[in-house]
């Protein structure tokens, strides 16, 4: 397997082809070298025949010339001898034949029974004919390969017989096969120095190639911190340098994409609204911290969940929802591990892709509780103002009428009427001067006059203001100081309208006969407390948490024929927060009322407005 695995790679692949190149050109250029030289040799060994032949045939003329072709003895002995000597050659047979085929004359002493009988080859039957050119291959009993060559003698324009020659082309063939062994030993020698090349040469190659492939997998894995060396100035050094490059940019690239992902992440987990985003199937794919405190749901939880079963939208709202044809929607919730419910505003945005449609959603969730309710408040509040106008204006209208009428000749019945229209006008002003002392608090426009101021001595001045009314409903009064209390850094005014505002609804609810203490002590956080305690009708329990909304009465017709405006107690929780403290109510109903409020024992902390 794993010599498979090395013939797959581009180094073997390059190895091969370069050895089956190398191999393919050798062979070709072997064929054609043996090729042209077996030819080249067997054209010079049969020219060489041929001339020994055709030499050999003009010097038998002067021999074979005799009556009808018949050689004397000594001619014939004379032949043999130049045949001996000119032209013996090993591995050839000459004979010189009479005109009618007869042997005369064999270089070969083993063939001497062959002198007197017919030669009857065929290449001798031409050459008696006249033919010159005759020759041909023959293989003898011993396997050995020869050529054959035949040439008339010709004396006088007469044949008078004919020169055979038979020489053996073992040399050649021997000379053919020498060459061949050079051939392929040479071969073998190119091809292994070529494989030898072709490693040095593909690993000249594969090797930046495993380089890169090793940083390519080291850059999937996120080290961008490696340079891919540059070996040269060649395609792959080019490469090599293209790689850095991309490497580089990837890098970039890839720490934009992390810096704005943080920047992403950072921004969904502080936004003060939740968002939720979902796939194009309504599932929740990713959820802001905001969001899960909202919904009451962990992160975990919500994801994969459809949004509208998280929400508990309408399937056709949904739809709506999703589709854009509806922006947002108004829900109320109960999430878990609170109390009270709250509203939250969804705003869907849809996801679009081009080409494939809506993609997902992106819902945002802003929780509008407080708006709602500042909202339900202010409707609360105008048509509160409108209803306190409209009585006082009803009223003077309504007199004012009666006394256009004729009750101005009734001197009692008009100064009563002109009283009424009086009384009511001062509620007015009240109202306004309520109205518009809360517009300057609400809008910091009222600003603190803060100097030291004595506990003790504002106190028994709100006392003695309101002695003369207590004398007259019987009721008791009392005042305690904790010793140590001496000034405070108040705006002495506005403290003291919050006393009076105090003093005065105490006095209001409270029968004949009961009770109003007026305490001033240091509570366990440093700060001076000051509370007013009656022992007037109380406030029932389900009133206690609105009691300090503008306009809220407990009993609406009792407090408006009391002169109240229903603003007192608002503006006094006003101005003790102005001064950095707190304001809250205890009460059962039918018991008595506790008003507290704290200041802060120094100036420090507070607002100086």
């Amino acid at each position: 397997m794993r010599w498979l695995s090395f013939f797959r790679t581009i180094h073997a692949k390059l190895i091969i082809i370069y050895v089956l190149l190398i191999l393919v050109a050798m062979q070709l250029i072997g064929v054609y070298f043996v090729s042209s030289m077996k030819n080249s040799l067997t054209s010079n060994f049969t020219q060489d025949l041929q001339a020994r032949a055709e030499m050999l045939s003009v010097l038998a003329e002067q021999d074979l010339s005799g009556s009808d072709g018949k050689m004397e003895e000594d001619s014939v002995e004379s032949l043999r001898a130049r045949v001996n000597n000119l032209f013996d050659f090993s591995g050839a047979e000459i004979q010189v034949l009479d005109a009618s085929g007869k042997v005369l004359i064999t270089s070969q002493g083993s063939h001497a029974d062959y002198v007197g009988r017919k030669n009857t080859q065929t290449v001798v039957s031409r050459a008696l004919q006249g033919i010159r050119d005759n020759e041909e291959y023959m293989v003898d009993e011993d396997n050995v390969r020869k050529k054959v060559v035949a040439k008339p003698v010709i004396s006088q324009g007469k044949i008078v017989g004919a020169v055979y020659i038979a020489a053996s082309m073992s040399e050649l063939y021997d000379t053919m096969k020498r060459i061949n062994n050079v051939f392929l030993s040479g071969m073998l020698i190119a091809l292994a120095l070529t494989a030898v090349l072709g490693v040095v040469l593909a690993h000249t190659i594969t090797h930046p190639i495993k380089v890169m492939t090793r940083h390519a997998t080291e850059v999937a894995e996120g080290k961008f911190d490696q340079q891919m060396p540059v070996f040269g100035d060649d395609e792959i050094g080019r490469l090599s340098v293209a790689f850095n490059y991309m490497t580089g940019r990837l890098r970039e690239a890839l720490s934009q994409n992390e810096e704005e992902k943080e920047k992403l992440s950072s921004i969904l987990t502080n936004m003060s609204d939740g968002v939720v985003a979902t796939d194009d199937n309504g599932r929740v794919i990713l959820v802001n911290r905001r969001a899960s405190a909202m919904l009451g749901v962990n992160e975990n939880e919500m994801t994969g969940r459809h949004i509208a079963v998280l929400l508990g939208i309408d399937p056709e709202e949904t739809e709506a929802l999703y589709s854009g044809s509806s922006a947002s929607t108004l829900l109320q919730l109960e999430p878990a591990g609170q109390d009270e419910p709250i509203v939250i505003r969804v705003t869907f945005t849809p996801i679009h892709r081009r080409e494939f449609g809506i993609t997902g959603t992106i819902a945002v969730l802003q929780d509008v509780t407080e708006q709602e309710e500042m909202e339900t408040t202010r409707r609360e509040f105008v048509a509160n103002v409108s209803h306190e106008l409209r009585t006082p204006l009803t009223t003077i209208r309504s007199y004012a009428e009666a006394l256009d009428d004729g009750a101005m000749a009734e001197p009692q019945l008009a100064e009563r009427f002109v009283g009424v229209i009086r009384n009511e006008t001062e509620r007015m002003i009240r109202l306004v001067t309520d109205l518009l002392h809360l517009s300057r608090l609400d809008s910091n426009e009222a600003p603190l006059r803060m100097q030291p101021a004595d506990v003790m001595e504002m106190l028994d001045e709100v006392a003695d203001r309101f002695s003369f009314q207590m004398k007259q409903k019987h009721i008791r009064s009392g005042m305690f100081v904790e010793q140590g209390i001496g000034k405070v850094v108040i705006d002495r005014d506005q403290i003291e309208q919050v006393l009076d505002n105090l003093m005065s609804n105490a006095l209001k609810y409270t029968p004949d006969g009961g009770s109003i203490r007026i305490e001033a002590r240091r509570n366990s956080e440093g700060m001076l407390s000051i509370s007013v305690q009656d022992t007037g009708i109380g406030i029932p329990k389900k009133d206690l948490d609105r009691i300090f909304e503008r306009f809220y009465r407990v009993d609406k017709a009792r407090s408006r024929n009391m002169g109240g405006t229903g603003l007192g107690l608002s503006i006094a929780r006003e101005i003790v927060k102005a001064h950095g403290g707190q304001i809250f109510l205890e009460s059962e109903y039918g018991q008595g009322t506790c008003t507290t409020f704290t200041l802060p024992m120094s100036s420090e902390g507070r607002e100086a407005q």
